[in-house]
């Protein structure tokens, strides 16, 4: 039997919804994680102070007893959100970065940004107070085929706002393809990625080989192997600009397995055991750590957590649930097509 011990982790882009759905899965990340960057695209979505801070009450109430855990709130940027208020939410703690959502581009985004100009002034407010921008990073012009979306998107908005506001710190979420990874590294400062656990994990074939696999339907979509590789090349190298969001995004499974299927892939319960089957399988378990529990916090100026979890290699595969039950409905869990053997000791 192996095990590695390292800080307790975080995750830098986490959907927990609300209601009934938030109850349900709350659990799975407060036991592993010690803090959450929380998505604010709810409907109505996040985009106020106050519409955070009340939400930021809904999470706590909802937290299991004992379960210590800190959600750091997000605002999603409108082109009428306000630079004032968005400046009051920093400065009162509240408010750790803000979500760009180009419309269209996945799950209650369509409150998102059509025309960037419109929110220039809440992004160079941002980088004068040093808000981090956190980007849903793909274009949504019909012409532009769904692989191609993120390319598109870092040469046609993201590479222009970062020329024009270049003191800007911003956090490409959920960096998917080699153009990404290739495009960070590049840059001499103020940009950073998160990468995700499926990520990591899957291709495109996951979803369309053998039939259509709603459950490994996720936006930005899973992309060639050639891209899979960079991403875990990047996350297992120890490069302090790449860290661990794992996007995990629950939708009850009628919402999946319908003819125009929700995206969103539900990983919270078992991600520390994948990631360390990954990190082992890349020779990199030394690197976990910096992955997960130190380059964000450095990234978002945070202080890393003192807390330590011990990940144990047992010797039979480890047993998590197929779907959890919550009072919203049934939703699948992520299933990585290989037995995990790494556990978290409780």
């Amino acid at each position: 039997m192996q095990s590695i011990t390292i800080r307790r982790p975080d995750d830098w882009h986490l959907h927990l919804r609300d209601g009934a759905m938030l109850e349900g899965v709350i659990g799975d990340t407060s036991r592993d994680f010690a803090r959450a960057i929380i998505m604010p695209n709810l409907v109505p979505p996040v985009v106020t102070t106050a519409d955070a801070e009340a939400y930021r009450g809904r999470i706590m109430a909802a937290l299991p007893k004992g379960d210590k855990f800190q959600p750091l709130m997000t605002l999603y940027l409108t082109e009428h959100t306000n630079p004032d208020d968005v400046e009051a939410g920093k400065t009162n703690g509240l408010i750790t970065a803000v979500k760009l959502y180009p419309a269209g581009a996945t799950t209650n985004s369509h409150g998102g940004v059509r025309d960037i100009e419109k929110a220039m002034p809440v992004l160079e407010r941002m980088a004068k107070i040093g808000l981090p921008l956190c980007v849903h990073g793909e274009v949504t012009t019909p012409e532009v085929d769904i692989f191609d979306r993120e390319a598109v998107f870092i040469e046609t908005v993201l590479d222009p706002i970062r020329k024009r506001l270049p003191e800007l710190k911003v956090t490409m979420e959920h960096v998917t393809t080699k153009d990404g990874i290739d495009y960070i590294k590049s840059a001499k400062g103020g940009l950073a990625g998160s990468i995700t656990t499926h990520h990591l994990i899957i291709n495109r074939n996951a979803i369309l080989v053998g039939g259509i696999r709603p459950h490994y339907y996720c936006l930005p979509v899973a992309k060639r192997e050639n891209h899979r590789l960079a991403l875990r090349a990047a996350a297992t190298s120890g490069d302090p600009r790449f860290f661990l969001g794992t996007d995990s995004a629950p939708h009850v499974d009628p919402l999946k397995e319908c003819a125009c299927g929700c995206a969103g892939i539900y990983t919270s319960i078992n991600t520390m055991s994948c990631l360390a089957h990954v990190f082992e399988q890349e020779n990199a378990l030394d690197k976990l750590e910096a992955f997960a529990s130190l380059n964000g916090p450095t990234w978002y100026d945070l202080p890393v957590n003192e807390e330590r979890i011990t990940l144990v290699k047992r010797n039979d595969p480890v047993s998590f649930p197929a779907k959890i039950e919550t009072g919203a409905g049934s939703v699948t869990v992520f299933d990585p097509m290989f037995p995990l053997h790494w556990d978290v000791e409780r």
